[in-house]
């Protein structure tokens, strides 16, 4: 451990003494959009054929559909831990989500509000250099809108220590859990806003569920992911002369179902009537939940189409990396109808394939990537990919030296239509939801589920011809569940928090 910590020192103090290059149309901005819990059939370019996002899937016919992309796991924090590491979640310091409970009452937004010590969930070690960091130290400007979830407001691991020249948004991503925060931040200051603190649960006995005067309360005046659009654009505007990083987390379409009313109003007439949703423990009331979360997908293509055009109108367009992607498959809960919206399609729209799940629904995600002066429109990629990739993808662009050993491989080949190094496997592990394990391999695919109970056989599906994972192949395939089960051992380290670890993987 010794020596690898002095590698680490040696290389990282190499890295970080180089001198900031000057800006030269050789050198690509970098422009990275990830949405919050969209599922993969949730775009119309991807099959989505009740939700509009005519803005997506222009972007997409202006450059290249990754189809077989992949996040780094199937929750929020460690998928953005992955993406910004390019370490997978058998070697990441982050690897479920842990909102550190410990400290106190960390779910009550007045008690964060009161004491910023509750906010956000676990750090990244001091150790850890972000894409972010290595951009930074290349003379890019680095900034950062929406949901961070890395670091809470008390430690080393808040953006502006990660790489990061500009934060905008949410430090913690239980307070997500409503779009009319308290406070975002910028930077390492809190900006208060103009709304109330309201706590969540069902809507108050004697409100009628179908009238709109008895939701008034959970729609109010500061809206977060408008507030953190415009940062984006002034950060933009104000970058145009120089290279820059953009990291737009977004936080939608995760709940809340909280919208613009103008595109409830549009997907209210598209849908007609429907049943409220009354609201529970955790998330608020909706009156018209189905038109709200199109909305809510409506509106984030809307900021997309904003985006495009604002590096158009500084003339960075032709010139800028896009990747426009989504932190984990659609979300399971009652309230969002996944089989009315087809979410996951082609996959199972079920709880136990869709986020919180390694099966293909809550791990594949809907990706494109766009940069006019290198890669060719309307373009299709079926190389396996994964957000551990990105990291490599983005040095071997501007072509420096990775810091350290990481996990992922560069598709920029992919890109630009050369020859692809292909990994020999994609690994996944994640301590919750009973404890899960996944590999790929080719076209092939292992799962493994509930770890918590023990060890656990491995289910192998085929995914060329079984995409749904429904047809386990384990018993006709031993040879390739041998291969996979030495793989999984050898993707596997210890976590260094308890939580994080699962028991029956370290035998």
């Amino acid at each position: 451990m010794g020596n690898r910590l002095l590698i680490f020192i040696i290389l990282f103090s190499f890295l970080f003494s180089c001198s900031p290059k000057e800006k030269t149309s050789e050198s690509p901005n970098f422009v990275f959009i990830l949405a919050d819990d969209l599922g993969y059939g949730e775009l119309g370019v991807f099959g989505q054929e009740v939700i509009k996002t005519p803005n997506i899937d222009q972007l997409a016919k202006e450059g290249m559909i990754l189809t077989n992309h992949y996040t780094g796991s199937p929750v929020c924090a460690p998928a953005r831990a992955v993406l910004l590491t390019g370490l997978h979640s058998g070697n990441n310091p982050i690897r479920g989500n842990d909102e550190w409970r410990e400290r106190g009452d960390v779910w009550s937004f007045q008690a964060m509000f009161d004491n910023p010590e509750l906010e956000g969930q676990r750090p990244l070690p001091d150790s850890i250099v972000t894409v972010a960091k290595l951009l930074q130290s290349k003379g890019y400007k680095t900034g950062m809108v929406g949901k961070w979830g890395l670091g809470a407001p008390n430690t080393n691991s808040i953006p502006n220590n990660k790489g990061f020249d500009f934060f905008y948004g949410y430090n913690c991503q239980r307070q997500a859990h409503t779009l009319y925060p308290s406070h975002l931040w910028r930077n390492k200051e809190r900006d208060i806003l103009d709304n109330k603190i309201v706590n969540k649960g069902k809507l108050k006995e004697g409100l009628d569920p179908y009238t709109q005067e008895s939701y008034k309360a959970y729609n109010q005046n500061d809206y977060a992911p408008t507030l953190m659009h415009n940062e984006a654009l002034s950060f933009l505007d104000r970058n145009k002369e120089n290279n820059f990083f953009l990291y737009y987390a977004s936080p939608i379409p995760h709940l809340p179902l909280q919208a613009p009313e103008n595109w409830v109003d549009y997907y209210r007439e598209k849908f007609g009537e429907e049943e409220p949703y009354i609201g529970g423990s955790g998330y608020y009331p909706n009156q018209y939940p189905k038109a709200t979360y199109a909305a809510m997908i409506s509106y984030l293509d809307q900021q997309v189409g904003e985006i495009v055009e604002k590096l158009k109108e500084i003339g960075e367009y032709e010139n800028t990396f896009i990747i426009f992607s989504s932190d984990n498959g659609p979300t399971h809960v009652e309230h969002v109808d996944t089989k009315f919206f087809n979410s996951a399609r082609p996959f199972i729209n079920s709880k136990n394939t869709l986020k919180g799940n390694v099966n293909e629904g809550g791990i594949r995600v809907p990706t494109i990537a766009t940069w006019p002066k290198r890669i060719k429109p309307g373009s299709k990629s079926d190389h396996p990919s994964t957000f551990y990739d990105y990291f490599a993808t983005v040095s071997d662009i501007i072509s420096e030296s990775l810091p350290y050993a990481i996990d992922g491989i560069s598709y920029y080949p992919t890109l630009v239509g050369e020859n692809q190094e292909k990994h020999e496997y994609l690994y996944w592990e994640f301590p919750a939801y009973g404890g899960q394990q996944a590999i790929r391999v080719d076209q092939w695919k292992g799962i493994k589920k509930n770890l918590f109970k023990g060890p656990s056989k491995l289910q192998l599906y085929n995914l060329n011809d079984d995409p749904q994972e429904l047809n386990d192949l384990a018993s006709d395939y031993p040879e390739i569940v041998i291969k996979m089960e030495n793989l999984l051992r050898e993707a596997h380290t210890t976590a260094n928090i308890d939580k994080f670890k699962i028991p029956a993987l370290e035998n």
